[in-house]
């Protein structure tokens, strides 16, 4: 009778056990740059094994998937994407992948700008998927911070999707992180506001700052469109040349992974001085000075503020 009992016993905890590690198992969770993988790591915490496609410092505009990427969404859970076309290799991805994982868009809900028209027409031949209704939106929709705390919601609703026994987790952390996002945001708001309207124009190399610049009162030139393998024709350098001679443009700055000669080439032109390194599509690397979403997001906003006040 004992060793049945014993062996009863072993058997219960054998199965309690193994419940226990098919529960812990994490999700694998695939993300299309490293600002969506950060997102993904503060919603998900331990309950995701991610995976990030254009890591920090990589380029989503222009990356070329490895053998690497398609076996990670062949075997993927879910895949995290922007969406709006801002992923040029995301449709021949996926496809390659063969993957069955849903595709959860984050940009989905968030208040959207229209692509800019002059830029758009000319350098959007970078897009894989034209299946829309021409109806195109500026695709850097994380630049402001209430659309960021839309991408948390849309993320933690996409995790219980595919786990719904983490949902509690999920909603929790996404809760925590949706309230650190607002305390950024009033920080923005008020270092921001204190700038004088003849410091509110600026320049930066590609058109990735325009929901930055609608939500915290700031005009932004640029010497190309939406994605940053646009080439600037001289008609949009002698326009800007000009524009910058004519209005009052507080500082220009270079941009990570954007062309620095435009950038250059118009200080040179204009005597103004470049004010900083900004990040618009990729997080620094760990350790960097912008290597969480909050950090980038602080990062810009201190830099923009310090070349303003360094300008004459």
């Amino acid at each position: 009778m004992r060793v049945i009992q014993r062996f009863s016993t072993l058997v219960a905890l054998f199965c309690l056990l193994g419940g226990g590690l098919a529960h812990a198992a994490p999700i694998k969770v695939v993300a299309s740059f490293s600002i969506l993988g950060d997102f993904v790591r503060q919603v998900g915490g331990d309950r995701v094994e991610l995976t990030v496609i254009a890591g920090p410092g990589q380029d989503a505009h222009v990356y070329e998937p490895r053998p690497a990427d398609v076996a990670a969404v062949s075997r993927a859970d879910l895949i995290v994407v922007n969406g709006l076309h801002f992923e040029g290799f995301l449709e021949r991805l996926i496809k390659a992948g063969a993957g069955k994982a849903p595709v959860a868009a984050l940009s989905a809900g968030a208040a959207l700008l229209p692509a800019d028209a002059q830029h758009d027409e000319q350098h959007h031949h970078h897009v894989d998927n034209k299946d829309d209704d021409h109806e195109h939106h500026d695709p850097h929709a994380w630049q402001s911070v209430p659309n960021a705390q839309i991408y948390i919601r849309n993320l933690a609703q996409a995790l219980c999707d595919v786990d719904n026994e983490g949902c509690d987790t999920y909603r929790a952390n996404a809760q925590a992180y949706v309230t650190q996002l607002g305390e950024l945001d009033a920080e923005l708001r008020a270092s921001l506001g204190n700038l004088a309207a003849q410091e509110r124009s600026l320049l930066t190399a590609h058109a990735a700052f325009r929901y930055f610049g609608h939500t915290y009162g700031l005009s932004f030139l640029s010497p190309t469109g939406v994605s940053t393998d646009a080439e600037a024709t001289a008609a949009d350098m002698r326009r800007l040349v000009e524009q910058l001679r004519q209005q009052e443009v507080a500082a220009i700055f270079l941009e990570k992974n954007a062309n620095p000669r435009l950038v250059q080439r118009l200080a040179s032109e204009t005597g103004m001085k470049v004010g900083g390194l900004l990040y618009a599509d990729t997080l620094s690397a760990p350790g960097g000075e912008a290597d969480t979403y909050l950090d980038m997001m602080r990062h810009n906003g201190r830099t923009i503020v310090a070349a303003i006040r360094k300008q004459p």
